[in-house]
Parts: structure tokens; C-alpha cells; sequence
């Protein structure tokens, strides 16, 4: 038996208060099983992702009543056809240390309150909720595993401003998975700067690929990351999809 295409979402259910599910990696053909999961289940709210190029997909979801929140691009940076980029950060980028995970969860507090993913693009969505959403996925990378393999802090005359959440999906791709600079520190180079050690703490851990990914609006990252030798590999849509409302 192959592995169900959709979970249930503790994080999000606790999160928002309403049942809720993941669905990674949507298809025309997985679609019914999927929708059949969350109604035996009674989810309310869907998160759901699919490539960007599989239309057959996305019309089927739009058809199901789903709704499009964001566009998401994944870039890579191959090692043997680029090299690393030279780094003269301002500011001092190195691992985070045990006692300050409440200084990286206040970063992401700031640095994602005006952000536009797909939790603040939907409007049934308590947006301060839609924030700690990404501060609670900064605080699950300082401490689990799972989440993340290192987090790289910049800081600043003596204060932290900025800060990567890096994992190895495998043992030669690593990822870029979460980062964050407050708004008074954006502007001088320090998201490049730790991009860049970031990208050398892949390659020191034996990564030969380096993954991130950035919504597809949000060009000035899109801009650093294709500076330093990334390029594009895929696109995935995000829908969601409330079961409380009546299917169009």
C-alpha cells in the first residue's frame, strides 16, 4: 500500500482552531482520494500543494473549490558548475547559540508580519495568527531536528538582526529552509551575507546541491538568490480548501 497523499495537520489545527490537513503533492489521479481522506476525517481546512506546470491538476482542484494562495519557486545551486560566492558580510554571521532561541523567534516575529504566503493571502485567516504561524516554524528550527539541521544568526553590534534555518534533506542536498532579517537591519547585504554561509555549510557538510525557495512575487530574493549562482528548478501552487463551504 503506497502512502496516503494527505495528513492530518496537529501544527495547524492548534494553530488555527479548526481541523485541518496537509497535502503535499496533489495530482489529478490522488485528487478524490485526498477529499474522500479529509471528509472521513472532517477537516475543514486544506492546505494543498501541486506543481505549477501540471494544469490538469490545478483545474480539477479549482473545480473541487479550491483557492489559489501563493506560487512558491524553487531554485538550486549545483556546486560543481558554480562556485561559492566571496562574502564580506557587515555583520557577523555564525551558529545560533543554545540560549537564543527567543531572540530568533522575535526576528521572525518582525521580519514576517508583513509578510504575503499563503496563510496572510487567505482572508478567513486571523493575519497576527498567519505570523506566528512562521515564528513558531522559526522556534521548531532552533530546537527539532527534523525541522532543521543548523540555524546560522547574524548579528549586528552585538544584537541579533538577522537569521537561516538550514536542514539536509539528504546526505549531498541541503536547503535553505527559513530566514528572516528585521526590517531596520534589510537593506545591507545581510540576507546575501548568510545565504552565503549558508551555501558553505552545505558544501562543508557534503551537500554537491543547495536548495531555496521564495514566493514567486517576492522578486528582490529571487534577484539575490540568481546572484549567487541559483537557478530556477520548479514551481509548486498552493491552494486551500475549506470544507465548510459548499463546493462550486
Amino acid at each position: 500500500m503506497g502512502q496516503m497523499p494527505v495528513e492530518l495537520s496537529k501544527l495547524d489545527e492548534e494553530r488555527f482552531g479548526i481541523r485541518s490537513a496537509r497535502a503535499k503533492r496533489v495530482t489529478a489521479e490522488n485528487l478524490p482520494e485526498i477529499l474522500d481522506y479529509c471528509k472521513t476525517n472532517q477537516v475543514v481546512f486544506l492546505i494543498a500543494r501541486c506543481p505549477a506546470n501540471d494544469f490538469r491538476t490545478v483545474h480539477a482542484m479549482e473545480q473541487a473549490g479550491f483557492l489559489l494562495m501563493d506560487a512558491l519557486v524553487y531554485v538550486s545551486w549545483n556546486i560543481d558548475k558554480s562556485p561559492l560566492p566571496e562574502n564580506q558580510p557587515i555583520a557577523l554571521i555564525r551558529k545560533m547559540k543554545s540560549n537564543e532561541e527567543s531572540e530568533v523567534a522575535w526576528i521572525a516575529q518582525e521580519s514576517f508580519k508583513d509578510y504575503f504566503g499563503h496563510y496572510h493571502a487567505d482572508p478567513r485567516l486571523d493575519p497576527q495568527t498567519c505570523t506566528e504561524a512562521y515564528v513558531s516554524w522559526a522556534k521548531r528550527s532552533c530546537i527539532d531536528p527534523e525541522v532543521a539541521d543548523c540555524v546560522l544568526v547574524a548579528e549586528l553590534d552585538n544584537k541579533l538582526v538577522g537569521f537561516l534555518a538550514i536542514r539536509m534533506n539528504t546526505p549531498i542536498q541541503g536547503e535553505l529552509v527559513l530566514g528572516g532579517v528585521v526590517p531596520e537591519a534589510q537593506g545591507r547585504g545581510i540576507y546575501k551575507s548568510y545565504i552565503i554561509e549558508g551555501m558553505r555549510w552545505c558544501k562543508e557538510q557534503g551537500a554537491n546541491e543547495v536548495l531555496a525557495s521564495t514566493q514567486i512575487v517576492n522578486i528582490a530574493v529571487q534577484k539575490v538568490l540568481a546572484r549567487l549562482g541559483f537557478e530556477a528548478k520548479e514551481a509548486y501552487y498552493t491552494f486551500h480548501k475549506w470544507f465548510d463551504q459548499l463546493d462550486r
